[in-house]
């Protein structure tokens, strides 16, 4: 099996768990987990945030996502929790595709992590 349909069979067999516990009988997308693991990063249960603090748990999960492949590395958590990372290496400019490839190998390399 070549790489990509085993990285294909592998982020639907994460987002078919995930949905599952999370969809509320929906599947959910790349966008919808990423938060969830940005929720899971911070540490704080479920809660309502506002449109920028979601855009920064997002950030949160991208940096985690991220970080096994050298692009950030964890460096704190400020005074109310909320973990900080720095930029270690740019991301490459990336095409949309190539982009959600490599968020799904993140999320994929994430949960077997667990």
């Amino acid at each position: 099996m070549s790489r990509d349909q085993n990285l294909k069979l592998q982020w639907e067999e994460v987002r078919d768990n995930i949905s599952d516990k999370f969809g509320g009988g929906e599947k959910m997308d790349i966008d919808s987990i990423i938060y969830l693991i940005g929720v899971q990063e911070l540490g704080k249960g479920f809660q309502k945030f506002s449109k920028d603090a979601k855009l920064d748990v997002m950030h949160i999960a991208i940096c985690k996502l991220l970080e096994p492949f050298g692009y950030y590395q964890f460096e704190y958590f400020d005074e109310d929790g909320w973990p900080h990372y720095k930029v270690i290496d740019e991301l490459p400019t990336l095409k949309p595709g190539e982009q959600s490839v490599l968020m799904k190998e993140a999320v994929v390399l994430y949960f077997e992590n667990l």
